[in-house]
């Protein structure tokens, strides 16, 4: 590199630590998690204590704030996952408050809020999610699951206004720069956030390379295809590409809404009569995924449960039957639970295995609201990447923030150990789907890439474009954890867009 120094070269010394391809995120969310960390950012909170604390000095700080939003609630702080209206109204009685929890399938609101909404004991759940209640009394006990909580947001909740939701992606920008990441695909673009990313694109202000994943709105059918192709054909513009549409397929395993084939547990060694919910018919789904894979479009996947990963596959399967192969890298995020023989399939098809490793090791969640209600056998069969990687699985990486942290090296820390950084000395989960410290980095970076079709990320090649991750150790050093290392700069497009202090 010497040898291309010039007098108007800038030269950063690495001094020992590793330079590597900036991070892409293949999934993660990050104009809600700027929302939020500009509101009520529960994310660094532990506990139902801290909670309410901070969401208390917050509508202090903010007496004018007609309606208290946020999020980052975790579920295994709460008994059963579900907190209580009645610790909100005594912080904030008199206005409403709507806090989605850290994985956005479920809401935590106060008496207030279910007054605005018009919810009691008579309203019935919507098909696609459930109103918790009290057993004796039928009252609704402040926590809203999916259907629910979405369609309490879209309707009630007010939302940020152009300018707003760039602000938030900005915000964003900067903490996922921070991070080493100079790319993502963002797996919930909707029209609003879609003009906000288009007009940062246009004014250079959005540094990153963004695939925008369009929404697929579950409720309706094929019809709402004149619609996306308007959105990408309109919102495309510099560094942002609208060519993926999401769709999601069910829930979460923790509130048992996530496609079982089979019923989930009871917990107590039974067996209940409920196998989760299907967002979109599986028929559908084929009829969608085959429509949009004839117009050009990838499709992004959520699928939770085996039956929903099964589905998932089934729909690409009739799209490859109907249109052919094809180079859009169609892929299926979160992938917790499937078939060994549906694994396979994922390179027989070209789908991607758009893995979230933070997830896969003990640690509450897994332990209280997952594993007593899929039972031993099936506990055993989550998070397979390194069974997918074997297969001939191409293995892209992403964090699903604000979900769960945002820093990739955190993310490949578990990816490799399977074990909580923060506590090293637990089992790990699964170590036999553990995956080596090349493969977890390639994922996180070249893999990733590829879902993004941008030939030129996650590469350190004479001229391609400069994205680069400086940290501040060698990764691959004896005695180094992925989660040790920091990093010290990012450089986007030939950019130096962070700086550590």
């Amino acid at each position: 590199m010497r040898e291309l120094i010039g007098p108007r070269t800038e030269v950063i010394e690495a001094g020992g630590g590793s330079v590597v391809p900036g991070f892409q995120d293949a999934h993660c969310h990050p104009p809600q998690a700027g929302n939020n960390m500009l509101r009520v950012w529960l994310n660094d909170d532990t506990g139902r204590e801290a909670y309410l604390a901070h969401i208390k000095q917050y509508a202090a700080d903010h007496p004018d704030e007609p309606f208290i939003v946020g999020g980052g609630w975790a579920m295994e702080e709460f008994p059963g996952g579900t907190p209580r209206k009645e610790d909100l109204d005594a912080i904030i009685p008199d206005r409403p408050v709507f806090l989605f929890n850290r994985d956005v399938h479920g809401a935590w609101v106060n008496s207030k809020a279910l007054q605005v909404a018009g919810i009691d004991k008579d309203t019935p759940d919507p098909a696609d999610g459930r109103i918790e209640r009290d057993p004796r009394t039928g009252e609704p006990t402040g926590t809203l699951h999916e259907g629910a909580a979405y369609s309490f947001n879209d309707r009630y909740v007010p939302l940020p206004d152009g300018h707003a939701w760039e602000v938030a992606i900005l915000a964003a920008q900067r903490h996922l720069h921070a991070m080493g990441i100079t790319g993502w695909q963002d797996a919930w673009v909707t029209p609003a956030t879609l003009a906000a990313y288009r007009a940062l694109a246009e004014s250079d202000d959005l540094t990153a390379r963004v695939v925008g994943a369009l929404w697929w709105d579950r409720h309706s059918g094929l019809e709402q295809l004149d619609q996306l192709l308007d959105q990408r054909e309109h919102g495309r513009a510099g560094s942002f590409f609208p060519t993926t549409v999401k769709i999601m397929t069910d829930g979460v395993l923790e509130n048992f809404t996530g496609a079982l084939l089979e019923p989930y547990c009871d917990g107590c060694g039974g067996v209940t009569d409920n196998a989760g919910l299907t967002y979109v018919d599986a028929e559908l789904l084929k009829a969608a995924v085959t429509m949009l894979d004839e117009h050009g479009f990838q499709v992004h996947m959520h699928a939770i449960g085996d039956r929903a990963v099964r589905n998932c596959l089934n729909a690409v399967e009739a799209a490859r039957t109907a249109n052919g192969m094809n180079d859009l890298r169609h892929h299926i995020a979160h992938i917790q639970l499937m078939q060994a023989e549906d694994v396979p399939r994922f390179a027989q098809l070209g789908v991607v295995a758009n893995c979230q490793p933070f997830w896969a090791q003990h640690e509450p969640q897994m332990q209280e609201l997952t594993i007593p209600f899929l039972g031993e056998r099936r506990a055993q069969m989550q998070y397979l990447f390194a069974t997918l990687q074997r297969s001939g699985a191409t293995l892209a990486m992403g964090s699903d923030w604000p979900v769960t942290t945002a820093n990739p090296l955190r993310e490949i820390e578990v990816a490799t150990r399977r074990i909580d950084p923060d506590h090293r000395d637990n089992a790990a989960f699964l170590p036999e789907q553990a995956l080596t410290l090349q493969t977890a980095l390639r994922a996180f970076t070249a893999g990733s890439a590829y879902v993004n079709h941008d030939a030129d990320g996650g590469v350190l090649r004479i001229a391609a474009r400069a994205d680069l991750a400086m940290l501040d150790r060698d990764l691959f050093a004896d005695g180094v954890l992925p989660a040790d290392a920091t990093v010290r700069a990012t450089v986007a497009a030939g950019r130096v867009v962070y700086r550590a202090q």
